[in-house]
């Protein structure tokens, strides 16, 4: 019984050991913005269709579990490409993107952990220097800068986020663009121009404007001295000019008042100063 009981204790001892040399191999923790997918040696499997997510996981010691960073990654890259005109433009890149969760495993089929190397960064080489070669320097540097971008991401996300490649495109951004001296002095010389000439525009059209303000007034006020005028009949005039002779007749400042018909018959009153 002693016996029996002593090699019961060796082989549980013996089992503890053996998990405990081969828990790195059974025990998996995945952690935030982890995937894992099981791969089984025995039978050349892998498991596309089972994707692990965060926690524990226990696996059979003669498989593998193979990991993805999921998390949104980013790439930097410098290039020299041709533009339209077959001129050299040095352009830097920022690509932000991450592998589509639940295709890790079509992902890993093809391109295996390091499809960054293999498939992100040349697809956006690629296509880089595709839409740069549509335009000229002066469009690449100044111009239509934001419509070369928009065109990348559009461009390269078709290609990378299709079924044969799984990749989940963010933004492309252009961090800096480097023409040669020629053809950034003629580019900026251009642009100041353009600049000059805006300012000088508005200066003409803000004195077009004053000018114009200043007709509409002239106009309003020769309008109102028509009507003004026009109301100015003799016998208006006749009726104030009594009513004005009247006031004056009523102040008690001295006064010589001549009697006898002055111009529109009315009297002549003349004050002592």
């Amino acid at each position: 019984m002693k016996k029996q009981l002593s090699s019961l204790v060796v082989l549980i001892v013996v089992g503890i050991i053996v998990v405990i040399i081969l828990s790195s191999n059974i025990f998996y923790t995945l952690q935030p913005g982890e995937k894992g997918i099981i791969f089984r040696p025995l039978s050349n499997e892998l498991d596309k269709a089972n994707i692990l997510g965060v926690g524990l996981h226990i696996i059979a010691p003669w498989n593998d579990m193979i990991i993805y960073d999921v998390k949104e990654q980013k790439v930097d890259e410098n290039m020299d490409i041709l533009e339209k005109n077959g001129l050299s433009v040095h352009v830097d890149i920022s690509v932000r993107f991450n592998p589509m969760y639940d295709k890790i495993g079509e992902l890993h089929e093809k391109f295996g952990v390091n499809y960054v190397n293999k498939l992100v960064i040349p697809e956006v080489r690629s296509e880089v220097r595709k839409v740069m070669g549509r335009y000229a320097a002066e469009e690449i540097y100044s111009t239509k800068r934001a419509e070369v971008e928009a065109e990348i991401i559009e461009e390269t996300r078709i290609v990378l986020t299709g079924d044969q490649n799984n990749i989940d495109l963010k933004a492309v951004l252009i961090r800096s663009i480097t023409v040669p001296d020629k053809i950034k002095q003629s580019i900026e010389n251009k642009l100041k121009a353009e600049q000059e000439a805006l300012a000088y525009r508005f200066i003409l059209d803000k004195e077009k404007a004053e000018a114009e303000r200043k007709r509409i007034a002239a106009e309003g006020e020769a309008n109102a001295n028509k009507i003004i005028n026009s109301s100015l009949t003799s016998e208006l005039l006749q009726m104030r000019g009594i009513e004005a002779t009247i006031k004056l007749s009523q102040s008690p400042n001295s006064k010589v008042v001549i009697i006898g018909s002055g111009k529109d018959g009315l009297p002549l009153i003349l004050g002592d100063n």
